[in-house]
């Protein structure tokens, strides 16, 4: 979907809005601590708001990093993996600009499925934790998150960022 302003700004809203959805991603659950312990008129509520979106989407955000103690980040590392695989991919489509063999959805069902099995790293990690083979360790869980992230990122950001066809513009 794209709006023309005029002939030469066009914005791919899609793009946009997943930019500034994966900004808030990667600066929100690094804020949440330091809004928190801030005590700044309304600070807190918004560190608030982030904790409570945190708690919805990571099934232990109990184990976040101790960032300003005694608060800690918004959601634990495998999640916060995930999304540090997401910005990397992000940043790798802005240089390539989808160009290269790794980005994953140009092979059909078949990047499908590449994706799907790596995206599998941070669910079977975290299986794994729940059968007591491994406790929780931020050194173990960062890269399953990463690798999931990457997976992820590998897949949807040329579908998200890419060119519209030209019958849409």
């Amino acid at each position: 979907m794209r709006v023309a302003f005029n002939r030469e700004l066009q914005i791919n809203w899609i793009s946009a809005i997943a930019d500034f959805m994966l900004a808030g991603m990667v600066i929100g659950p690094l804020a949440a601590p330091f809004l928190a312990a801030s005590g700044i008129f309304l600070l807190p509520e918004i560190a608030n708001i982030i904790y409570f979106m945190g708690d919805h989407v990571c099934p232990q955000p109990d184990m976040g990093l101790d960032l300003a103690p005694p608060y800690i980040m918004a959601v634990c590392m495998r999640c916060y993996g995930t999304v540090t695989g997401l910005f990397i991919t992000r940043l790798l489509y802005g240089v390539t600009g989808g160009k290269g063999f790794y980005w994953l959805s140009q092979y059909g069902w078949s990047g499908v499925a590449i994706a799907s099995v790596l995206m599998m790293a941070y669910p079977l990690e975290l299986a794994a934790q729940v059968l007591d083979l491994w406790n929780f360790n931020n050194y173990v869980v960062t890269p399953f998150g990463l690798i999931t992230g990457l997976a992820w990122g590998l897949f949807t950001m040329p579908i998200l960022h890419g060119q519209l066809s030209s019958d849409e513009n």
